[in-house]
């Protein structure tokens, strides 16, 4: 449970105008929690039928205007983005003059670091790289479930109290991450939540192909009990035929999913394999073992290759 709690506005009488560019689901999320905390949402961009439609939900009658008219009204500036249109954005509001000195410029991108907002830095922004570590669904729901998320944090390290105070505004955890180390943390939690999603969905399809009426009922009480363990004893809580060497159940599972579902092949021997090398390292496969299993996850590599 987390421990943070959120202060209250009254005990903080500096509030800021803020504006989002780039109505997702992430920044009117971000600017709505804001809001609770007591700063004033001013002015939102966006370019979808969907975009304008989240933020009338989640910002009501905050005007929609363009992204040079959000940072002419607000002082802080949420850009939440795509990342591969990130650093052309900023280099543009940065060239045109949209950039005001002392503006605090807050990206949510997990790739990048402070870094990307050099351009609007050299024009005297303030730049802070906040990036919430939690998937959004573009409902009200994210305002709630950002309380107790953790945040990677980077910022000039004159500015890491203020961007660590955002956060904790926000209900958030701050975590620091350090500039070189932003695209190996961004990398680190695709794997786990974005990877997760893929599986979550292709095992709930091969459920419904073999009978099973609620594949979400079946899954879920396994994978919350699986998640749990993973989170509280890391590799010690690898179960299944993998892990114990049942090298002719894992036979039986390629066999049918050639069958059934070929295109989950690849990921099956892929992840299996990256259990066997993880089980093997801390004791739990024994080595005996691991040859007929090894064996027949390489002759599945040669299925699919032929």
């Amino acid at each position: 449970m987390s421990t943070v709690q959120q202060p209250d506005p009254r005990d903080r009488p500096a509030r800021l105008t803020v504006g989002v560019v780039g109505a997702g689901r992430v920044g009117p999320a971000l600017a709505a929690s804001l809001q609770l905390a007591g700063h004033r949402p001013v002015a939102v961009s966006g370019v979808s039928d969907a975009s304008r439609r989240r933020a009338a939900q989640m910002l009501p009658d905050i005007p929609l205007v363009t992204p040079a008219e959000v940072l002419e009204r607000a002082e802080l500036v949420l850009l939440t983005v795509p990342d591969d249109a990130l650093p052309d954005l900023v280099e543009g509001l940065a060239a045109t003059g949209a950039v005001r000195p002392g503006q605090l410029l807050v990206h949510t991108s997990g790739r990048y670091g402070a870094k990307v907002l050099d351009p609007a830095l050299r024009v005297g922004a303030l730049p802070l790289a906040l990036h919430p570590a939690m998937t959004f669904t573009g409902t009200p729901v994210d305002v709630q479930r950002l309380a107790g998320c953790s945040f990677g944090v980077t910022a000039p390290v004159e500015l890491r109290l203020a961007a660590e105070a955002l956060v904790i505004e926000m209900g958030g955890e701050p975590e620091w991450i350090a500039e070189e180390s932003r695209p190996l943390y961004h990398a680190a939690l695709a794997l786990g939540a974005n990877h997760l999603v893929t599986l979550v969905a292709q095992s709930m399809e091969l459920l419904r192909t073999a009978g099973v009426e609620a594949p979400d009922r079946m899954l879920g009480p396994l994978l919350g009990a699986a998640l749990d363990n993973a989170l509280r004893s890391g590799d010690a809580a690898l179960t299944g035929p993998v892990a114990r060497g049942d090298a002719g159940t894992v036979a039986a599972h390629v066999t049918e999913l050639r069958t059934h579902a070929p295109g989950a092949v690849a990921g099956y021997l892929a992840m299996a394999r990256a259990t066997a090398d993880r089980a093997l390292a801390h004791g739990l496969l024994k080595p005996e073992l691991a040859e007929d299993l090894l064996g027949v996850l390489a002759h599945g590599t040669e299925g699919d290759a032929g």
